[in-house]
């Protein structure tokens, strides 16, 4: 992704971090010169509001494209835009030193009345062909979602604020044209609309609090959805282009419930419990020790970066190569990580995130992608998605007798200290996980805490996930599923079920649930080797739907002469299966080794992941405490990967996948290496070098090698 201006809300973020940390001790106190506050404004809340939206342009109209050559065949049917109402939900956090209140907000909203046009209609009398058209739309525009920072001034018990940031929604979902009375040439049918520009919210507002937990406000936004562009297509180079001008005037009124600055359960039945004959005494000591449990979880992450290769050696390029001359990209990802304790053991989570720039040769050209740390869908203008929205509840079965702060099992483990998607407090030391919602699977599964996190470790693929898991995702890397954990004293089973892109590596999952679809389980024994800690995992999974068995995409580009050949010519109900082991091994204190080794049934297409059926991963990870730097890091990796013989056949003729496609191929064995120092500015800042040497990238000795240089920057809250 190439990052390019910074978007609002990942500027924000940066200014949130940098004021948090800078103006921590003055947030802890009420007011700077020992002044109490009217009302303090910090902490977490969540609301609802109502309000009325407003839109600027109202035309609509079908510019004669391709194949016709005359605006006069151009046609305007009647818009169906008008202003409507609007209702949605947010959810923020505030800072506050003085009078001066700052945070960000995240919002979800229904808006009314942006439906496109559905229905016949005639053509201007100028219409060289017969006059009539028919339209039938689909009216996905009828959304809008933020993440916006927001900063304030409060007077009393009132707050008036500016706000701003990025936005999504707007887009105009698949639709049909079709002129005159019909026939195959006069049938039009066009995708989702898409839009190459910024889409943003600005605006003003005015709260106040009216009783000790809650606030009403109104605010005033203008909202551009951007130039959405809808391009209808015959399929025989006549083409239509419908462009939106997606812009309006929202004025809202809400209500809001405010957790407060203090996020502790004070005698919660957790750690208040009697002990002895007395109430809550053991509560108030572990309140006062900062161990009682989290109300809400509030964290964000801003990631960012650039990666370069020189000119390398190679007999020619393909649709889906590394170009040789070189290349360089920039891309960015910055999430919010939300979640808010529903009730004892549950808690329900929303991640926003804003996306923008490029991987590295737009995230082709090597099985092992040398980038997951940054969107596989590259926009140059940033743009946002709910990633992940999921409920997860923990049912301990000690009791209560054997509670403890656990151990780190992973970057992503179900260890309840505060931190992303994790609410802080003290569980069950056996306990079933039971996480039901959009998340990835990466999130449950496959976990190392050596290699998994391309935030703050190795970016290349081969090293944060088993190459031949090929698991269930959108083209994010997230999905709609139910994952279920049964940790007990040395093992953990875990088992899940996940929803498949509509298509192979599809933009969309599946809707329908069991249509397509994934299981997939683990079983993780834990141990001590040498006296020094340790887990394996063994994987397990098949995938469960519309797939292409190669050997008969083959067959079929031969038999119809139809080269190169394509996976969406022999797509079928097929099952495929996988599976691999991962290890994770303590050498000393803060010296690690981690390996992966999976295959999975090549005689398929690639589903969600990537091009590769069989890998073995393995590398050392060292904390900078053995060198006196405790921030820093520094890891060495090496993978071997490899492609079932089909797929040989098939990428030899020409054919492309997900990340791979040169046009041709000479097979070899993809070979990665990658090694990085992260230097660390305190927990929370860090800047990263990074090298990647590529042997056969693609599987194809006729290219490369190819060195790869990297520099990441993060900041997180």
């Amino acid at each position: 992704m190439k990052m390019g201006t910074l978007g609002c809300s990942t500027a924000a973020t940066i200014l949130g971090a940098a004021l948090h940390a800078a103006g921590a001790a003055a947030a802890d106190r009420p007011a700077a010169g020992g002044r109490q506050l009217a009302y303090d404004w910090r902490g977490f809340y969540v609301g609802a509001n109502i309000g009325a939206g407003f839109p600027l342009h109202g035309g609509e109209r079908l510019q004669a494209g391709s194949g016709f050559g005359s605006p006069g065949f151009d046609l305007s049917p009647p818009s169906v835009t008008r202003p409507g109402v609007t209702v949605g939900a947010q959810a923020g956090y505030n800072w506050q030193r003085g009078p001066w209140v700052w945070g960000f907000e995240t919002d979800l909203s229904l808006l009314d009345g942006r439906r496109g046009p559905t229905g016949a209609y005639l053509a201007s009398p100028a219409y060289p062909a017969p006059p009539v058209f028919t339209l039938v739309s689909n009216s996905s525009a009828n959304f809008f979602a933020s993440i916006r920072g927001r900063v304030g001034y409060a007077w009393d018990r009132s707050l008036f604020y500016l706000t701003g940031g990025v936005a999504a929604g707007g887009e105009r979902g698949p639709a049909t044209l079709t002129l005159g009375a019909g026939g195959p040439d006069a049938l039009f049918s066009a995708p989702w609309s898409q839009s190459s520009r910024m889409k943003y919210a600005v605006g003003v507002g005015f709260e106040y609090a009216f009783a000790d937990d809650w606030s009403a406000r109104a605010e005033y936004l203008f909202l551009s959805q951007s130039l959405n562009t809808q391009v209808f297509d015959n399929g025989a180079d006549f083409m239509y282009a419908s462009r939106i001008r997606n812009e309006n005037h929202l004025l809202r009124f809400g209500l809001n419930y405010h957790f407060g600055a203090e996020n502790r359960i004070p005698g919660s039945i957790e750690y208040g419990k009697p002990q002895n004959g007395h109430n809550g005494g053991n509560g108030r000591a572990e309140a006062q020790n900062g161990e009682a449990p989290e109300r809400y979880s509030v964290h964000a992450q801003t990631t960012h970066v650039a990666q370069g290769y020189p000119r390398f050696w190679a007999l020619y390029d393909g649709p889906n190569s590394f170009p040789s001359g070189g290349k360089a990209n920039v891309g960015s990802t910055t999430n919010f990580f939300l979640g808010l304790r529903l009730w004892e053991g549950g808690g329900v989570y929303l991640n926003p995130e804003i996306d923008q720039g490029y991987g590295l040769a737009n995230s082709v050209g090597a099985a092992a992608y040398v980038n997951s740390a940054v969107a596989k869908v590259g926009r140059a203008a940033p743009y946002m998605r709910f990633q992940r929205y999921f409920l997860r509840q923990i049912i301990g079965l000690n009791g209560g007798d054997e509670r403890q702060s656990d151990p780190d099992e992973g970057s992503r483990s179900e260890v309840l200290e505060s931190t992303q998607n994790q609410i802080s407090g003290k569980v069950d030391k056996d306990r079933i996980i039971v996480t039901l919602g959009k998340f990835a699977v990466g999130d449950v599964f496959d976990d190392n805490v050596y290699a998994h996190d391309p935030t703050t470790g190795f970016l290349n693929f081969a090293f944060n996930t088993m190459g031949a898991f090929d698991y269930a995702a959108d083209a994010w890397g997230y999905t709609y599923g139910l994952a279920v954990e049964w940790k007990q004293d040395w093992w953990t089973a875990r088992g899940g079920v996940f929803q498949l892109p509509t298509i192979p590596n599809g933009l969309d999952i599946e809707p329908q649930i069991f249509r397509q679809f994934m299981g997939v389980v683990e079983f993780e024994a834990r141990y001590e080797l040498f006296n020094q800690p340790g887990a394996i995992k063994f994987l397990a999974y098949g995938d469960n739907g519309y797939i292409s068995k190669i050997d008969d995409v083959i067959r079929y580009a031969y038999l119809a002469n139809d080269f190169p050949p394509r996976f969406d010519t022999a797509r079928g109900r097929a099952v495929k299966t996988g599976g691999g082991i991962n290890i994770k091994q303590q050498i000393a204190p803060h010296l690690g080794f981690f390996l992966r080794a999976s295959m999975d049934d090549g005689r398929y297409e690639t589903v969600a992941y990537t091009d590769v059926d069989r890998q073995l991963s393995m590398g050392v990870v060292a904390a900078g405490a053995l060198w006196g730097r405790d921030d820093d890091e520094i890891g060495v990796a090496g993978a071997l990967s490899g492609l079932h013989g089909d797929r040989v056949r098939y990428f030899g003729l020409g054919g492309t996948s997900v990340y791979i496609g040169d046009g041709a191929l000479s097979y070899a064995g993809e070979k990665n290496m990658e090694a990085y120092y992260k230097i660390g500015f305190g927990k929370d800042i860090d800047a990263t070098l990074d090298y990647q040497l590529l042997v056969n990238p693609a599987h194809n000795s006729a290219r490369g090698p190819i060195n790869v240089f990297g520099l990441r920057l993060r900041a997180a809250f």
